[in-house]
């Protein structure tokens, strides 16, 4: 029962908070959604794809220091990858329930997220490799398929608007992903995984996450400008002044301490930007009606 429990913790389930923002920035452009679809759709990538996930890089990583969502992890056993199985199966099934390509789009992430803890392959070993893999498929790959599982149109889908809003949701990946590996480059570097953060540098990560939100922000303010989404514009921005608080105040700990660059602060960090930016779109779909 331990051995179960144990596995279960693993899967890091309450972690798919840190990575809500993309759901619902994906569905903040759609002009209807489907209550029961998008509730299925959500189930599906927060309680099975995103926990088989962590659950599989866990089970290669054996980690023994802290690692996302948990500050001292259990021990690694056989039972997590019998667990990973199961629920990647329910990712596959679940998903086909809603549509086959919709349930081959979410077999194409596991694949690509699988690749870069599995050992023979290891995309997180190849610091642009890794991050492309990572930011491109939990980023403008998820965005896209989110919205393919909810229902919209393919004329919807590949419109130029929301193709660069799946742009936008890549950059702020891209600037977010090595904040999350800043405390591990000791445990990076006992594995020989040459992440972007450990080549980037401590303070060399943080000007590079603050240029690529600038990027980002930029992007976004001006999709939603010329798609007269001028509401949106103010609810973004003001939701994210609490982040831009948060990170500089960061930033300026790890200038003078770069052992502030730890577990604490970065899970800190993460709790801020998801639950400020998810709070931004949700207001989003609220006040222009979606659905």
């Amino acid at each position: 029962m331990k051995k179960t429990i144990d596995s279960l913790i693993l899967l890091r389930i309450p972690f798919s908070i840190y990575l809500m923002p993309i759901y619902w920035f994906s569905l903040s452009n759609l002009n209807e959604i489907d209550p029961l679809r998008a509730l299925a759709v959500f189930a599906i990538f927060h309680l099975f794809v995103y926990p088989a996930s962590n659950g599989y890089n866990s089970y290669f990583d054996r980690d023994t220091s802290s690692i996302g969502g948990l500050e001292n992890p259990p021990e690694v056993n056989s039972h997590l990858f019998k667990i990973v199985v199961v629920f990647d199966l329910l990712s596959i099934c679940c998903s086909y329930l809603i549509s086959p390509i919709f349930s081959a789009l979410v077999l194409v992430y596991m694949i690509v997220s699988k690749a870069y803890s599995f050992k023979k392959i290891r995309l997180k070993k190849y610091p642009f490799l890794g991050a492309a893999s990572v930011v491109i498929f939990q980023g403008a790959f998820t965005f896209l398929t989110i919205q393919y599982g909810v229902g919209i149109t393919e004329t919807d889908l590949i419109s130029s608007s929301n193709l660069s809003l799946a742009l936008v949701s890549t950059l702020f990946l891209l600037g977010s992903y090595p904040l999350t590996q800043v405390y591990q480059h000791e445990e990076d570097k006992l594995h020989e995984d040459n992440t972007l953060s450990r080549v980037l540098g401590l303070r060399g990560t943080f000007l590079f996450s603050a240029i690529l939100f600038m990027i980002a922000t930029t992007v976004l303010v001006v999709v939603y400008y010329f798609s007269n989404q001028y509401v949106n514009i103010g609810i973004y921005l003001g939701m994210g002044i609490p982040v831009i608080v948060a990170f500089y105040r960061w930033q300026k700990k790890v200038s003078n301490d770069l052992n502030e660059a730890d577990f604490a602060n970065t899970m800190l960090m993460n709790k801020m930007s998801s639950l400020c930016m998810s709070a931004a779109f949700i207001i989003m779909i609220v006040v222009t009606g979606s659905g």
